[in-house]
């Protein structure tokens, strides 16, 4: 088994479903309250305790109104609306703790990077480093419609805008404020340096920027980078940009193959082949026992709603299933929406024929990745066994009972990884990037970002 250390994000929303829909009415749930900051001010400190590197903010601007060519199931089933905006949480949760880090999603397609780059700003220098930003395109026509376009931008398209994008991030974050310009000189009356302060003077085919950012940059400068695309445009988008890249898959043999075209593409560019964290999605239900946590697992699925869970997947692929026969296979229909969710039950699925009913269920507990069940040695096992099979860096660990099965983390699994001495651990003052790179504050030298930085501090701090 591996002796890599690993490394574990939660995955959560701001959202009574998230990715098990129907579970928010189990009894031990508790995520009617989701609306109450205390709520995930509980969460943070339960994550930390429990040895987790960061708690990832999944977000999406849009409603799901495939299915049945409205949002009624998705409203009635709570399928991740409504839904509160992670970036106004952040601050909250890093005033309770000490070394957890917080992944937000963000849309490059929706938001104007003059000013999230200030909000980020922001966040990093509240958090003390501790921000890491989810690179999204986003994927819904009822965003693009209530943002006033009138259609999605084409896929492809999506990512090349999205190339321009972190172009003018990367020169707000690193290429406008020098690292020693703000100097806060009382004796000479000189707060910022006006001499280390750049206008970045961007114009490009879809942004025009020609001033400084607004923000100083925080500790880390650009934030820690995820990104999540599986899509052949979207892991080329990863890349270029990412620094953390989140992966869905049913099989290690499935995320392997994705894992071995980022590792060899980041050999392709001159970098090392893991100059890249890889984390894939998994769902952990676990007991004492293996027959006690398979009993938990059997008691989750009378509640699942399975209509629900087909809203989730129209909203992710853009297909309408909801007049389909239950035992029809899928079929792989291109769309403007989310290529890698359907795929991974199609043309990606090994030989496998799913239905209708077979996704419903799948999906319904788990979303798109494995649910690992058993005791905690059964778990840990399995875990490791992904990060050999898979060669993956950790895990985004999703809760089906809400925060319940987090909180049974804490307590079953920790322990065995602990005693096993395979969980990636904190150091006081760490940022996010240092936890989960390894490297310094900074983006790493050999990162295109770190091309736009200025200053006489230029190099990246080890």
């Amino acid at each position: 088994m591996t002796q890599k250390p690993i490394l574990l994000n939660a995955f959560d929303m701001l959202v009574p479903v998230h990715q098990t829909p129907g579970l928010w009415r189990h009894p031990e749930s508790r995520v009617a309250d989701y609306t109450r900051l205390s709520y995930w001010t509980d969460v943070a400190r339960t994550l930390e305790d429990a040895g987790f590197a960061s708690l990832f903010l999944a977000d999406v601007p849009g409603v799901y109104d495939v299915y049945g060519g409205s949002g009624a199931a998705a409203n009635k089933g709570g399928v991740q609306v409504p839904l509160l905006d992670p970036l106004v949480v952040v601050p909250a949760m890093a005033a309770v703790t000490e070394s957890l880090g917080f992944g937000v999603t963000a849309s490059v397609t929706y938001e104007q990077p003059y000013l999230l780059a200030r909000t980020f700003s922001t966040l990093d220098h509240f958090t003390d480093g501790r921000v890491a930003w989810n690179i999204v395109t986003s994927y819904q026509d009822s965003a693009a419609r209530n943002l006033g376009m009138a259609g999605q931008i084409p896929h492809d398209e999506r990512y090349d805008r999205a190339d321009e994008y972190m172009e003018v991030m990367y020169k707000l974050f690193e290429g406008s404020f020098e690292p020693d310009a703000v100097r806060a000189d009382a004796e000479a009356n000189v707060f910022v340096d006006p001499e280390k302060v750049h206008d970045i003077g961007h114009e490009g085919q879809y942004f025009s920027v020609p001033g400084q950012a607004l923000a100083s940059p925080g500790p880390q400068r650009t934030p820690l980078l995820f990104q999540a695309g599986s899509s052949s445009r979207g892991q080329r988008f990863a890349l270029d940009h990412a620094e953390a890249i989140f992966l869905s898959g049913g099989t290690p043999q499935l995320v392997r193959g994705w894992v071995d075209g980022i590792r060899d593409g980041l050999e392709e560019r001159g970098r090392p082949r893991d100059a890249v964290k890889i984390f894939t999605l998994a769902t952990i239900v676990v007991a004492d026992t293996d027959e006690e946590a398979q009993a938990r697992l059997d008691d989750y699925r009378p509640y699942v709603d399975t209509e629900s869970a087909l809203a989730l997947f129209g909203g992710w692929t853009g297909v309408d299933l909801s007049g389909a026969d239950p035992d029809s296979p899928l079929e792989y229909v291109k769309t403007e929406a989310n290529h890698s969710a359907l795929a991974a039950f199609t043309t990606l699925a090994g030989g496998k024929t799913w239905t209708v009913r077979d996704l419903a269920e799948f999906v319904a507990i788990g979303g798109r990745g494995p649910v690992i069940v058993g005791s905690p040695a059964t778990v840990v096992d399995e875990l490791e066994r992904w990060m050999d099979e898979a060669d993956i860096d950790g895990f985004n660990v999703s809760a089906a009972v809400r925060p319940a099965d987090l909180e049974r983390f804490g307590r079953y699994v920790t322990p065995e990884l602990r005693r096993r001495g395979v969980l990636a651990e904190a150091q006081v003052g760490q940022t996010v990037r240092e936890r989960i790179t390894g490297h310094g504050p900074w983006l790493a030298d050999d990162h295109q970002g770190a091309g736009y930085r200025v200053g006489s501090e230029a190099g990246t701090r080890e």
